[in-house]
């Protein structure tokens, strides 16, 4: 996530390559796949599902367009088609190397419909399988913090600051300015407030 304006440049060269790889060879998947990559990192999630379904209807086995169209779902607030895409991810590749974001996924879905003690096991596992990644700290630190878990989620908490080295965990504003319109629609904004940024509030994260 990052809303640098040092990242556009990159973003636009990326999406004239792939432009370029889908004009010489439209039914290459893996084209398909970067060309929703790029839609993504746009926010222009409706047109990244339907790059991510252009590769999977190519080859269904495509486990990064089922996962990239399980977070375009979670953006555009259809929460409840988010599982099943990440489930089906996981069957595909029990052992994928960015599996923690997969189980990442789960969880924070669990955390946004309140389904607390759902959430822990999954953002657990996405942790201990990634512990480098402070996202993954910081969702559990909420969940933790949600439970009344306050140790845990202050440890939690920490560790995401400690690894996120452009400080977007030291308060509420930072963390909402830094990742801007990645936060989705306005119903999963507003699921976000309701219980991620509830949480990271009482695991002890100010608000500026």
């Amino acid at each position: 996530m990052t809303d640098s304006a040092s990242a556009t440049p990159n973003i636009a060269r990326a999406e004239g390559l792939v432009d370029r790889a889908l004009a010489a060879s439209p039914r290459y998947p893996h084209a398909h796949i970067v060309k929703g990559h790029v839609l993504r990192a746009r926010n222009r999630w409706a047109e990244a599902i339907h790059a991510y379904e252009a590769a999977l209807a190519l080859d269904h086995n495509l486990v990064y367009a089922l996962s990239g169209r399980a977070l375009c779902k979670l953006y555009l607030g259809l929460i409840d088609e988010v599982t099943p895409l990440v489930e089906q991810a996981i069957r595909l590749s029990p052992r994928d190397p960015l599996i923690g974001h997969f189980y990442n996924q789960i969880g924070t879905v669990h955390l946004l419909q309140s389904h607390t003690d759902e959430a822990i096991p999954w953002l657990e596992k996405a942790r201990n399988v990634m512990p480098g990644i402070a996202v993954h700290h910081s969702r559990l630190a909420s969940a933790y913090a949600l439970k009344s878990e306050t140790e845990r989620a202050a440890a939690e908490l920490a560790e995401a600051r400690r690894l996120a080295l452009d400080g977007r965990f030291s308060s509420i504003a930072r963390l909402m300015a830094f990742s801007g319109p990645w936060w989705g629609a306005p119903k999963t904004r507003a699921l976000f407030e309701a219980t991620y940024f509830a949480g990271l509030r009482k695991a002890g994260m100010p608000e500026e």
